[in-house]
């Protein structure tokens, strides 16, 4: 039984990625959603987005991952354009 006032102590800790899991997630980020993401590490959606708020270098490699992604389809694409495609 646990001791002390409701809201102290008990409960799972607040899951954390590490520096690595953080480029990984910025690699996934171009290619999965966050639904993907989180199913990938284990974690629901809404942890994955809890996990952005307490630690916005997760969430700025998420974004800067999928920026990543539509820079480089943009690229692709005037270059296909310039060709004649």
């Amino acid at each position: 039984m646990k001791n002390g006032n409701q809201g102290d102590g008990g409960g799972r800790p607040p899951v954390e990625l590490t520096a690595e899991q953080t480029i990984e997630l910025k690699a996934l980020a171009s290619v999965l959603n966050k639904s993907q993401i989180a199913d990938y590490f284990g974690i629901s959606e809404n942890t994955l987005r809890a996990i952005e708020k307490r630690q916005p270098e997760v969430f700025a490699a998420y974004k800067k991952g999928r920026v990543n992604q539509i820079v480089g389809m943009g690229t692709n694409l005037v270059q296909l354009a310039k060709a004649g495609s």
